[in-house]
This record gives C-alpha cells, sequence and structure tokens, in this order.
C-alpha cells in the first residue's frame, strides 16, 4: 500500500510540473480542466496497470546462503489464525484513519456552514438557479445550483456577476471540487491534492471571466474585479471575489488567445503515460552475482560467522542483561513473530498451510539484511517476510572482538485453526474414512492417500484451453469426507481457474466412503492435496 501511495504522489507530481511549466498560461481552459481531472484518476488508476507487451525482467543482485546454513534451524514458530477479539490495526492505520476522521469532520464543518447561509438567507427562485441573498453581506458564490449573494452587492451593478456564477453551475464546477475535497477527506496527508483543488478552482473563473467578457464590456468587467469584497473560505466553492485570483483573471482577461497550434503541448501525456505504465509493469528478476555470493567459505571469513559459531550473539533489545543472550535471542525473536503474525486472508480462503523457512543476516551494524524465504506459498513467504523486515535494529554480533555479519534462520509453521466441534483433521482422526478398497489393509491412512492419488491420474485431463494459453501451476485444493461419507464444500485456490474447474471435476467423482471415527462417533473429516499441472 506504503508503494502504491508514493507512485500515486510521483505521477501527480509529475503531472503537476508539466501543468505548471507548459500549459497553465495558456487559454486552453477547457483543455486544461480535462487535464487535471484526467491526470488525477490516471495517478491514482496506473499503478495497477501492468501491460503484459510493457513487462521486463529488471535484475536485482542478491546473495543466496549455502545449504548447511539452512540446515541450522531453530525451533520452528507454530502459527495458527485465530479468532480476533478486537481491531487488529496498526499504528500507522490508527494515524491514516484518524486523519480520515479529522479531515470529514473539518468537511462537516464546510457543509454546515453552507446550511446556515441557506438558512439566514432570503431565497428567490429563477428557472435555471436559485438565488440565497444574506443579509448586510458582500459575498457571491455558488454552490450547485445556488448562488449566494450578499445584499450589498445586488445594490450596485450585478448583471456581470450573476451570469459569471451561472456559468459555474452550467458547466458543473462544483463537482470538480467536491471530487477533490473527497479526495482531500481520503488521501489527507497528501499535498498534492490540494494543490490540484487549487488549480482546478482557479481554471473555474478563468474560464467562467472568458464566458462572461464575451457579452459585456472587458474594461467594465476589469474594473468590478479589481473592487475588494468579503469572502468565505470555502475550499469546494466557487467564489467570485477571491483576493488572491483577482490579479490572475484580469491578467488573464487581458491575455491574448492561444494559438491553436500550442494544442500540440497536450501530447507530452503520451509519452508521460508510456513511461509510467513501462514502470508500472517492470518486476524484478533475482540475479545472482559470483562476487557477492556467500559460499561456506566466505561465511566462516573475518566478516561473517554462523549464530551457531559466532563468540558474541548479535543481542536483542531487551537481552542486554540476560545471563545467556543466545537463549534470550532466540525467545525474543519466537515472541517477535507471534506479536506481529497476521495470516492472509487469501491463504486461509484456500486453507493453504504449511512451513516457511526463512533467513536472514543481522549485520555487523545491527540491521536487518538479505532476507530469504523458502516455503509452501508465496503467500506464507511474503508475510514472513513482513513480519522480519519490522525486526528491531540490535547490537551486532561479535568474533574476536570485533562486528561481523551474523547469519539467522527460523522456520515459521502456518497452521489454520479451522476445525469445528464435529471435524477433525485427517492426521489427528481416530479413524480415518474408509476409500472402497482399504476396507482390509493394514494401514489404512496409507491406504487412503494412495488409492487418492490414483484416482486423480486415473480421472486426470489436462484441459486443451489450458495447453493452448500455456497455463501451468499447482491447484491446492481441500474437501470434506462428511459423517455420512460423502463429498463435500470443496474449495479450491490455483492459478487459473480452467485448472481449479479440472480439479473440482476429479474430486466430485469421488466414491462413497466409509466415514472417519473419533472416539468411536462417526466425524466430518477435511482432507486437503495439492494437483500439479505441467506442459511437456
Amino acid at each position: 500500500m506504503i508503494q502504491y501511495i508514493l507512485e500515486c504522489i510521483a505521477f501527480q507530481l509529475l503531472f503537476l510540473v508539466v501543468y505548471d511549466f507548459y500549459l497553465k498560461k495558456e487559454t486552453f481552459f477547457q483543455w486544461n480542466r480535462l487535464y487535471l481531472l484526467g491526470t488525477f484518476a490516471l495517478s491514482l488508476i496506473l499503478p495497477w496497470v501492468k501491460i503484459e507487451a510493457f513487462k521486463q525482467q529488471v535484475p536485482q543482485t542478491f546473495a543466496p546462503y549455502p545449504e548447511y546454513l539452512w540446515k541450522l534451524q531453530n525451533e520452528a514458530v507454530v502459527a495458527q489464525v485465530q479468532e480476533s477479539s478486537g481491531w487488529n490495526i496498526t499504528w500507522q492505520e490508527d494515524i491514516l484513519y484518524g486523519g480520515m476522521l479529522v479531515a470529514l469532520f473539518l468537511f462537516w464543518l464546510k457543509i454546515r456552514q453552507l446550511y446556515l447561509l441557506r438558512r439566514s438567507g432570503k431565497r428567490v427562485v429563477f428557472p435555471s438557479f436559485t438565488q440565497i441573498i444574506i443579509a448586510n453581506s458582500n459575498i457571491a458564490f455558488s454552490f450547485f445550483t445556488s448562488i449566494f449573494i450578499g445584499d450589498k452587492v445586488l445594490k450596485m451593478k450585478h448583471d456581470t456577476i450573476i451570469a459569471h456564477e451561472l456559468v459555474h453551475i452550467k458547466q458543473g464546477h462544483t463537482y470538480d471540487l467536491l471530487f477533490f475535497e473527497f479526495m482531500r477527506v481520503i488521501g489527507w496527508f497528501n499535498p498534492l491534492v490540494y494543490v490540484y483543488q487549487n488549480r482546478i478552482s482557479e481554471l473555474h473563473e478563468f474560464i467562467a471571466d472568458a464566458q462572461v467578457s464575451k457579452e459585456h464590456k472587458t474594461d467594465h468587467y476589469e474594473q468590478l474585479l479589481a473592487q475588494v469584497f468579503q469572502t468565505e473560505h470555502i475550499s469546494f466553492i466557487n467564489q467570485f471575489f477571491t483576493k488572491s485570483l483577482i490579479k490572475k483573471r484580469i491578467v488573464m482577461l487581458q491575455k491574448s488567445k492561444s494559438k491553436k497550434v500550442w494544442q500540440l503541448k497536450y501530447l507530452l501525456l503520451v509519452p508521460m503515460v508510456l513511461g509510467m505504465l513501462l514502470y508500472t509493469s517492470c518486476e524484478m528478476e533475482p540475479k545472482l552475482d559470483d562476487k557477492d555470493t556467500i559460499d561456506s567459505t566466505s561465511l566462516k571469513s573475518s566478516q561473517n560467522f554462523a549464530f551457531a559459531e559466532v563468540d558474541e550473539v548479535p543481542i536483542f533489545p531487551g537481552c542486554e542483561d540476560a545471563d545467556d543472550k543466545r537463549a534470550c535471542f532466540n525467545e525474543k525473536i519466537q515472541k517477535h513473530i507471534s506479536k506481529h503474525f497476521n495470516y492472509p486472508q487469501a491463504a486461509q480462503d484456500a486453507n493453504i498451510e504449511g512451513r516457511v523457512n526463512t533467513m536472514f543476516m543481522i549485520s555487523s551494524e545491527g540491521t536487518i539484511e538479505n532476507i530469504k524465504m523458502r516455503g509452501t506459498d508465496k503467500l506464507l513467504e511474503n508475510e514472513v517476510e513482513r513480519i522480519i523486515k519490522r525486526l528491531p535494529k540490535m547490537t551486532p554480533g561479535k568474533h574476536l572482538g570485533k562486528a561481523v555479519n551474523v547469519p539467522f534462520s527460523i522456520p515459521v509453521v502456518f497452521k489454520l485453526d479451522y476445525l469445528s466441534s464435529s471435524e477433525f483433521s485427517f492426521s489427528e482422526v481416530d479413524e480415518v474414512p474408509i476409500f472402497p478398497g482399504c476396507e482390509d489393509a493394514d494401514d489404512k491412512r496409507a491406504c487412503f492417500n494412495e488409492n487418492m492419488q490414483q484416482h486423480i491420474s486415473k480421472y486426470f485431463n489436462y484441459p486443451q484451453a489450458a495447453q493452448v494459453a500455456n497455463i501451468e501451476g499447482r491447484v491446492y485444493t481441500m474437501f470434506v469426507i462428511s459423517s455420512e461419507g460423502t463429498i463435500e464444500n470443496i474449495k479450491m485456490r490455483g492459478p487459473d481457474k480452467l485448472l481449479e474447474d479440472e480439479v473440482e471435476r476429479i474430486i466430485k467423482r469421488l466414491p462413497q466412503m466409509t466415514p472417519g471415527k473419533q472416539s468411536g462417533k462417526a466425524v466430518n473429516v477435511p482432507y486437503s492435496i495439492p494437483v500439479q499441472f505441467k506442459l511437456q
């Protein structure tokens, strides 16, 4: 999410730089309005777009760990999904949502201010708009189809003011401003939203001025603009008298129309968007570098020592006074993983379990570097990587009195706690379900697994459409052998719907079985098995 936000802000900054330096001074006001609205929307969409034809493999050099280090594993952390007793949000989310609530409250105050003005004013209904006359006031602005105008303004020549506000109403300028107002609530932390809203508000005035000046004498209109009036500071209304804008509006009124040839400037948008698509479509590809490869010899050099061999292990914060710092380190790392663990919802939905072996380097500066994982699924690997990245800075390990790099490995076991009181996992149930033909087998559990493999092989048929599209991958399937021996609640997770449908078809052809039993009573038994699709 952070990467998405940063990419959005970077794209918005680039779009605004082009606008301010190349487009802002032109008199193509409607084009500029479309540019600002369109580029803001593009900045939100582009980070999600990945064009297959633009995909590139960007080399990423890393140093792999030697095989023997992966075997020096500590006690596994068993992480189970459990029912949450309350909200599980981070402090970063607290700040984000807290800021949204504050921004929403400020927006409500502005709406209330408008409501009070509307309620206190005198309403005069016209065919195309409603005029709200405010007593003892010099204000003049529009909001949707309402024009708020002070009684003091009505005493002077105000035809041009009404005409000006009618342009805002007819062209729906309020919708533009409200769009950015809502973006300010959601992205309150993004300063460029405020810049965009300021630019679009400025454009609205230029558009209305240009339209009105066609029907009224320009010199008279400029004289009217040069006067100073009272202003309501509400960010999503179109105000006629905005002191900071009056000078710019007069300058723009006096400016000659831009030549049509300068509309070619908008073509700058094409290479910009293509460049952004190229960037968002890039993928990282691991690349081995012989110079940086960590082998068993270099690890035993003066700079790198395994956790089990180093003289002084890295000190986890809180272990400074511990008698056994090695044991304290192991205990703290277990607690850290348990504290920050969050079983990915997608993995839960697909019933993905398993072990992720992770290894990382505690550098000679005490920072966590070069995190590597080996696991059953990318979802689980990503969760472990997220947890390890949150490890605090440590006091580095030492060997012969010198700070050194210390590799550390630990397995994390993901286990679903999904069974109800009437369900028992296949590995724990007293008597496993009996596959037809296994009634007299000595090891019914092994016989069940063997017959399941044979059933899948017998009915397997690689979908032709998947072959043509070169679709491969592994489909994880889970189903329940009910207390009546029937196959129920089939679930799948795989790389493509074609493969998932084929596995579902195979599982649905399983025969009726003798149900599993726990303490002599028939129970539901969940069973999972992966099916690998591989093209020859």
